[in-house]
C-alpha cells in the first residue's frame, strides 16, 4: 500500500471515528446538524469567493447571478447552526440540487440559446440557425448534416472535422486543399495528404504531399516512396532527385546527412556521388565517436557501405565494448 492510499484510509477512519463520537455523545441529529452547518458554510465561502472575483473583474452580470445563491447559502448556514426552520433548509437544499441539475444540462450545450434547446435540428436548419443546427446534428451523431451546416456557415475546418467523423475523408481532404489555396498555409496540405490516405486515394495523397514538399523539402523522400508504391517510376525518380538536392544542402551544414545523400545517390545509380557521400559520412562519424563511443556503430555502418569489412569489424568491436560497459554500469546502479 502506497502512502497516498494510507493517508486516505487514515483520514476516512478519523472522520468515521469523529462521527461515531458525536453520535455517541449528542445523538444522530447533532451529527446531521453539524454536517449541514459545515456543508452550507463551505458552499457559502465558495460562492462568496466567486462573487468577490466577479465584482473585482467588474462582471456585474455574473455578480448579480451569484448574489442570491450566496445569500441563501449563508441563511441556510445560520438556520442549520441554530437548528430552526428546517423546512426552509430543506427547500434551499432542493433549490440548490435543481440549480446544479440545470447547470449541468445548460453546460452540456453551451453554444445553444435556451429556446434553441427545445427545437429539433431540422427546425433550426429551416430557420437558418445553422450554428445551433450543427450542434444538434452532432449530438444526434449525424455528422454529415453537421458538416453541411458548417459549410453554410463558412466554418470549413469544423466542416472537415465533421466529414472525418462521418468517414467522408475525401470531402475533408478537398476542404483542406481549398483552405490551402485560400490561406497558403502548408499545414492544410499535410492534412489533405492524411485524409486522401484515409480515403484510399493514394495518388491524390501523393500529389498533396508533393505540393507540401515544394515548401517543406524534407518530405521529398516520403513523396518518392509514395510514388514508388504507386509504381509511378518517373515521378518517384523526380522526387528522389529533389530529395537528394535537399540532403546535399543539409549535409554541408550538418554532416550526419551525408548518409542520406549516399543512400539516395546509390538508389539513383550515381555510385561516384554515393561513395563520396559515404566517405564524408565516415569522416563525420569518426569525429563524433571520439566524443561519444555510441557513434562507433555508425562508423561500422559507414565502413560497410565502403566495403571495408576489416575496419567495419574493428568499429563493431569498439561499439560492443562500449555497450557492455554501459550495461555493466546500469546493473551496478
Amino acid at each position: 500500500m502506497d502512502k497516498l492510499k494510507a493517508y486516505i484510509i487514515g483520514f476516512l477512519i478519523l472522520v468515521l471515528a469523529i462521527a461515531a463520537g458525536i453520535i455517541y455523545k449528542w445523538g444522530f441529529l447533532m451529527l446531521i446538524r453539524i454536517v449541514l452547518s459545515l456543508g452550507f458554510l463551505g458552499v457559502t465561502l465558495m460562492l462568496a469567493f466567486f462573487l468577490a472575483l466577479t465584482l473585482y473583474a467588474e462582471s456585474w452580470k455574473y455578480g448579480a447571478y451569484l448574489v442570491i445563491p450566496t445569500a441563501l447559502s449563508a441563511y441556510a448556514t445560520y438556520l442549520s447552526a441554530t437548528w430552526q426552520n428546517l423546512k426552509i433548509v430543506g427547500g434551499i437544499i432542493v433549490l440548490f440540487v435543481l440549480g446544479l441539475v440545470f447547470g449541468i444540462w445548460y453546460i452540456s450545450e453551451p453554444d445553444l440559446g435556451l429556446m434553441d434547446r427545445f427545437k429539433s435540428a431540422e427546425s433550426l436548419e429551416r430557420s437558418g440557425n445553422y450554428k445551433a443546427a450543427a450542434r444538434k446534428y452532432e449530438k444526434k451523431g449525424n455528422y454529415l448534416k453537421a458538416a453541411e451546416m458548417y459549410e453554410k456557415l463558412g466554418w470549413m475546418e469544423s466542416a472537415a472535422w465533421a466529414y472525418e467523423k462521418a468517414e467522408k475523408y475525401e470531402k475533408a481532404a478537398e476542404i483542406y486543399e481549398k483552405l490551402y489555396e485560400k490561406e497558403k498555409d502548408t499545414y492544410y496540405l499535410k492534412e489533405a495528404h492524411e485524409y486522401w490516405k484515409k480515403a484510399g486515394d493514394m495518388e491524390r495523397a501523393a500529389k498533396a504531399l508533393e505540393q507540401y514538399a515544394e515548401e517543406e523539402p524534407w518530405f521529398w523522400e516520403d513523396v518518392a516512396e509514395l510514388y514508388e508504391d504507386l509504381r509511378m517510376e518517373d515521378k518517384a525518380r523526380e522526387a528522389w532527385e529533389k530529395a537528394l538536392k535537399y540532403y546535399e544542402g543539409e549535409a554541408k551544414e550538418e554532416g550526419v546527412f551525408w548518409e542520406d545523400v549516399g543512400n539516395i545517390a546509390h538508389k539513383l545509380g550515381n555510385e561516384e556521388l554515393a561513395r563520396e557521400a559515404y566517405e564524408k559520412f565516415l569522416e563525420y562519424c569518426i569525429k563524433e565517436a571520439e566524443e561519444d563511443p555510441m557513434w562507433w556503430k555508425h562508423v561500422a555502418e559507414a565502413y560497410e557501405y565502403l566495403g571495408d569489412k576489416e575496419k567495419a569489424e574493428d568499429a563493431k568491436r569498439k561499439y560492443e565494448e562500449y555497450r557492455k560497459q554501459i550495461m555493466k554500469g546500469s546493473e551496478e546502479t
